[in-house]
């Protein structure tokens, strides 16, 4: 088994002599003490203009990789993947802060875990991590574990080893800085996709900084946000129907209990039914698109899901058998709402009841209607998908959540120690 790490350098000449040293020097350490029984060195230069390359290419076990412009961290990273050979892929900053004797631990517990990733948490007891780094790291894990359900404490660090077959599954990155929480938002939003983190130690960096803290941090926390809306919408969009819901209640309590004691409604009061009939078709319209959005994940992955309680909960009211037995309900409640106004319109030419019950009689409406064009498009995402299947006997997506493509054991091969030409 081969351990490729790759070390993403920009204008690292006061530290990425050290780190090369540092990093020859591990692996005899790495390949006694973990399943790996050969390492390669590969750095990517992305597009330094001191003397980065010339140093790294002094050292004829390295291979060196030169970008002429500044790609990004992440770019430099995918580089180094797509010319490195092992079966397990690594990487680490450039800058000092990382040791590469972990790399042991982290590849032995990879295997033993059957783990797709296997990173260093940089947030132990024994992590010298500026405390504004600190803080923010803890708020992404935070988002992240919430929004995942799953635990994890450091979602950029910059020191991991992954399996190669689990590339494909886990790209496209980004290019950037974000490149790291990206790929740890992915993982986490899969549940096929074991990852694990071991504390590690972790020292201030050499050399200045190229991490802006606010202008990435809002990046990062974007990331997070677009990483989990791709790959598991459910969660927040039932959460923003759940918080849209809750106000509609407590904007409706006034009105509801003046209606129960007095039996009329304030004038000033259609302002407020009125926001809660928009929250309300918001919020029908972010259920819609949850399980719509959750279908359309398990059809292209193989279908190969459990859905909880809820979720099969909203899958049957989102049939063609479940709309048509509340279609009576639906019916009696608008009739009950509006039907003696519009007889008096159609016979009289005026209208009689209250504004409220109209309000009221539209929302209802309009949950009903939206309930069965939800029907339509997971029907129509079901047919395509049958069709596919039927076409071409897989499908659309095997790759996306496979568990075999993600967690099965590497297979060993007995090589000599690796040495790299630059």
């Amino acid at each position: 088994m081969k351990l490729s790490i790759v070390i993403p350098a920009y204008n690292e000449e006061e530290a990425i002599g050290v780190t090369i040293e540092r990093c020859l020097k591990a692996r005899a350490g790495i390949v006694a003490g973990s399943p790996v029984d050969s390492v390669e060195l590969i750095v990517v230069s992305d597009g330094s203009d001191d003397r980065t390359v010339e140093i790294a290419r002094s050292y004829d076990e390295v291979r060196v990789e030169v970008f002429e412009t500044n790609r990004g961290y992440g770019a430099a990273i995918k580089r180094g993947f797509e010319v490195g050979d092992g079966e397990l892929v690594a990487f680490l900053d450039a800058d000092g802060t990382c040791d590469p004797e972990f790399f042991t631990p982290l590849c032995s517990e990879l295997i033993r875990q059957d783990a797709v990733i296997a990173l260093g948490s940089r947030m132990g007891p024994s992590s010298r991590m500026p405390r504004i780094r600190r803080i923010g790291n803890t708020v992404y894990a935070a988002i992240l574990s919430i929004l995942s359900n799953r635990m994890v404490t450091d979602t950029a660090s910059g020191m991991r080893v992954i399996r190669r077959d689990a590339l494909d599954p886990l790209y496209p990155l980004p290019d950037g800085l974000h490149f790291t929480p990206a790929m740890s938002a992915r993982a986490l939003m899969d549940d096929q996709m074991k990852i694990i983190e071991i504390p590690m130690k972790y020292e201030e960096r050499v050399g200045e900084s190229k991490l802006n803290v606010l202008r990435d941090g809002v990046r990062f926390f974007q990331t997070i946000f677009e990483m989990t809306l791709i790959w598991r919408p459910a969660r927040i969009l039932l959460s923003g129907a759940g918080l849209c819901i809750t106000l509609t209640v407590l904007l409706a309590m006034h009105p509801i209990e003046m209606w129960v004691r007095e039996r009329r409604l304030e004038e000033w009061m259609i302002y407020r039914l009125l926001f809660c009939s928009l929250l309300g078709s918001v919020a029908m319209t972010m259920v819609s698109a949850s399980v719509i959005a959750k279908n359309m994940h398990a059809f292209l992955a193989g279908g190969n899901h459990q859905p909880g309680t809820l979720t099969l909960a909203l899958e049957r009211f989102f049939s063609i058998r479940g709309l048509t037995i509340l279609l009576l309900p639906f019916a009696l409640v608008t009739v009950a709402l509006i039907g003696r106004g519009m007889w008096t319109y159609l016979v009289a030419g005026e209208v009689t009841i209250h504004w409220s019950r109209v309000v009221l009689a539209g929302l209802v409406g309009f949950v009903y209607a939206h309930s069965w064009v939800t029907c339509l498009m997971l029907n129509l995402v079901k047919l395509h998908v049958q069709r596919y299947r039927h076409l071409h006997g897989s499908s659309p997506c095997p790759s996306s959540g496979a568990p075999e493509a993600v967690t099965a054991p590497v297979p060993v091969e007995v090589r000599t120690p690796i040495v790299a030409t630059s």
